[in-house]
């Protein structure tokens, strides 16, 4: 085969009639757009952000930001720097119209909203935040207790955490479980507390329907026990 091969002349490529032969190969060219038949580029999407839409800095839960003055201080600031709209959605998630109360609320989860082991925290501060407007308090007396809940709340959870450190041999086990038991007991008195005033201290049950069989009775009305034992008709 190979023998074969050698025997034959080379394959010649010659230009077409017309065409001047050349030996650069052929390169293709891009053709030719006229200035009018141009097209735009599509549109770049940007992706949302606050900075360019101030309306997007209010989405969800409202927030702070905190710059520490020292290890135990820290002064909030808003997260976009929009501070009027931010300030109104501080007064109206803690359900009030007075600034100072605002101000000194935020003082007040500041100093008392921290997580384990750790000093001031932001993120602390945004969630409790997020648990007093999610509640949505309808005054200063509800959000005050709302604010002690909040913290109450994160107190709770450090000291059962400071007692699982434990794991129930360590001699302090036993106050670290009853400081634990202390402060959830205070939350849920807490919990009972607001629904109290929100919806009054008393309770009724209403009666919608009372089947009496043959033979049977039934006492509607008020029922007590009497002194001897015994119920009467109130």
């Amino acid at each position: 085969m190979a023998i074969e091969t050698s025997k034959r002349d080379p394959i010649r490529v010659e230009a077409a009639e017309g065409e001047v032969p050349t030996d650069k190969a052929v390169v293709a060219q891009a053709p030719v757009v006229a200035p009018g038949d141009r097209r735009k580029a599509p549109p770049r999407l940007r992706r949302p952000s606050a900075h360019r839409d101030p309306s997007l800095a209010f989405t969800g839960p409202v927030r702070v930001r905190l710059q520490r003055i020292n290890c135990d201080a820290a002064k909030p600031y808003p997260p976009q720097g929009v501070t009027r709209e931010w300030w109104q959605r501080l007064k109206d998630a803690l359900g009030t119209a007075s600034n100072a109360f605002v101000h000194s609320s935020l003082i007040q989860l500041i100093e008392a909203a921290r997580l384990p082991r750790a000093g001031i925290s932001e993120m602390a501060v945004n969630a409790s935040l997020a648990f007093i407007e999610n509640a949505k308090p309808k005054d200063e007396v509800e959000s005050a207790l709302l604010i002690q809940m909040a913290c109450t709340h994160t107190a709770a959870m450090t000291a059962l955490g400071a007692f699982a450190a434990t794991h129930g041999h360590d001699r302090s086990a036993t106050q670290k479980a009853s400081a634990a038991s202390r402060l959830l007991r205070a939350y849920t008195a807490q919990v009972e507390t607001l629904r109290r005033l929100r919806h009054g201290g008393s309770q009724f049950v209403r009666v919608e329907h009372v089947q009496v069989n043959e033979g049977g009775q039934a006492l509607i009305g008020n029922v007590r026990k009497n002194g001897s034992g015994g119920e009467g008709e109130k």
